[in-house]
C-alpha cells in the first residue's frame, strides 16, 4: 500500500516521517515533492573505478542556475531530509523535470526504512539543461511494509550534501 497525501501529513505530524523543512505545499495526492540543494558532485577520473574511492569536484548552483551538460554524471542532493523507521521511501524525478529531459534516480529509488539524511541525486541530462538551486526536482513516495523491520545502518545514514558511491568499501567489491 502507498500512503495518500493526507496520510503523509498525518505522519509527518505524528513523528511515523521526517521531512525536514516540511511544507504543506509539497504534498501531492500521493507522494511529496522535494527540491534541489545548492551543490553538486562530478567525477574527475576519466575512468571510474568501483573498487577504487574515486575523486569528485564540488559545484555550487548559483541563483541564475547552472548547465548540466550531457554525457555527464552528477551527483545532487535534496534539500530536504527526508526518512521513516516505519515505511519504504521511494524517489523519483517529477514528470515535469523528465519532460525537459533530466534522468533524476532513474537506477536507484529506493530508500531503506531507517535512513533518515538528504537523498543524493543522480542527474543526468540529454541536452544542456539549466537547473535551479531549490527548483521542486522529485517525488517521494512512503509504501507499508509487511514483515519485522530492521532499520538501516549503512554506510550513507545520516547524509548531508551529494554523497559519491562508496562501493569501494563493500567486501565484495574488494574481493
Amino acid at each position: 500500500m502507498i500512503l495518500t497525501g493526507p496520510e503523509i501529513i498525518e505522519a509527518a505530524g505524528d513523528g511515523r516521517i521526517e521531512i525536514t523543512p516540511f511544507s504543506g505545499e509539497q504534498v501531492n495526492p500521493n507522494s511529496y515533492n522535494v527540491r534541489l540543494g545548492d551543490t553538486l558532485h562530478t567525477y574527475t577520473d576519466q575512468v571510474i573505478d568501483a573498487r577504487r574511492d574515486n575523486r569528485t569536484t564540488e559545484l555550487r548552483i548559483p541563483e541564475e542556475g547552472f548547465v548540466l551538460e550531457p554525457d555527464q554524471l552528477y551527483l545532487g542532493h535534496t534539500v530536504e531530509r527526508v526518512g521513516s523507521d516505519h515505511y519504504v521511501p521511494l524517489l523519483f524525478g517529477r514528470s515535469s523535470v523528465g519532460r525537459l529531459g533530466l534522468f533524476v534516480e532513474i537506477t536507484a529509488p529506493i530508500g531503506d526504512i531507517g535512513f533518515l539524511g538528504q537523498w543524493t541525486l543522480m542527474l543526468s541530462a540529454v541536452r544542456p539543461l539549466r537547473i535551479y538551486p531549490g527548483m521542486k526536482i522529485g517525488q517521494i513516495m512512503f509504501f507499508v511494509s509487511l514483515g519485522e523491520i530492521d532499520l538501516y545502518t549503512g554506510k550513507y545514514q545520516a547524509a548531508v550534501g551529494p554523497r559519491e558511491s562508496q562501493f569501494w568499501r563493500d567486501p565484495v567489491a574488494s574481493a
